[in-house]
């Protein structure tokens, strides 16, 4: 099971990565005047997205399901743990949120700004700290 574990926290972190550096892109892209700027950001993106960021969200929903399932019993005893999950399922409407903002700037229908962008880009950090902080300290009440 420590393998299973250890290959989690690592599709964690690459999920993570991804979902920190693609709002980075939409910056920038939310910022390119020029067609060739532009097509540049519409295939970074892709490539992120569909490259790591999404393969790293299926390894990690799948990696943390069997760990889930294999200690049921212990970890929905806990609010702590249905807290982390919804944290997760946050998350997940992010990065399809995320997926959303890829396509209108790849067909420059975006109407968001960048200073949106940059906000936008802060939101998975306080997940990931509601997540890391929930599952290592499960604090009671």
């Amino acid at each position: 099971m420590l393998w299973v574990k250890a290959f989690h926290i690592i599709a964690v972190v690459c999920w993570f990565s991804g979902l920190f550096y693609l709002p980075r892109l939409f910056v920038y892209h939310a910022m390119s005047e020029d067609q060739l700027s532009k097509d540049r950001f519409v295939i970074m993106e892709r490539k992120l997205f569909w490259g790591i960021t999404t393969p790293s969200a299926i390894a990690t929903i799948l990696l943390g399901s069997w760990l889930l399932i294999a200690n049921s019993s212990y970890f929905m005893a806990w609010w702590w743990m249905q807290v982390k999950l919804a944290l997760v399922a946050l998350t997940l409407v992010y990065h399809g949120y995320c997926w959303w903002h890829m396509q209108r700037l790849r067909e420059d229908s975006s109407r968001r700004t960048h200073v949106f962008f940059r906000i936008f880009n802060e939101l998975p950090v306080f997940m990931l700290i509601g997540i890391v902080i929930l599952i290592v300290v499960k604090p009671t009440l």
